[in-house]
């Protein structure tokens, strides 16, 4: 699979909680945290996606937010 590598982020799935139609997949990266994507769950079993595969998350997006923590 070639992609520009500044958004691709290589993990291991460690939960997919699958919906009616919809399933949310989370994707652990080597610095421990994790990202959750919301595919068809047509697209996770044609990608044979299960927990401690490993799998990319690829970020497409036309826009990116930003946000603080007030909190510290």
């Amino acid at each position: 699979m070639k992609l520009s590598a500044r958004n691709q982020l290589k993990g291991k799935v460690v939960s997919i909680e699958k919906g009616a139609v919809n399933g949310i997949v989370g994707i652990e990266l080597k610095g421990g945290d994790v990202v959750t994507a919301t595919i068809s769950l047509n697209s996770i079993n044609e990608l044979g996606l299960e927990v401690g595969k490993e799998a990319y998350a690829v970020i497409k997006a036309t826009s990116v937010m930003v946000g603080v923590d007030h909190h510290h």
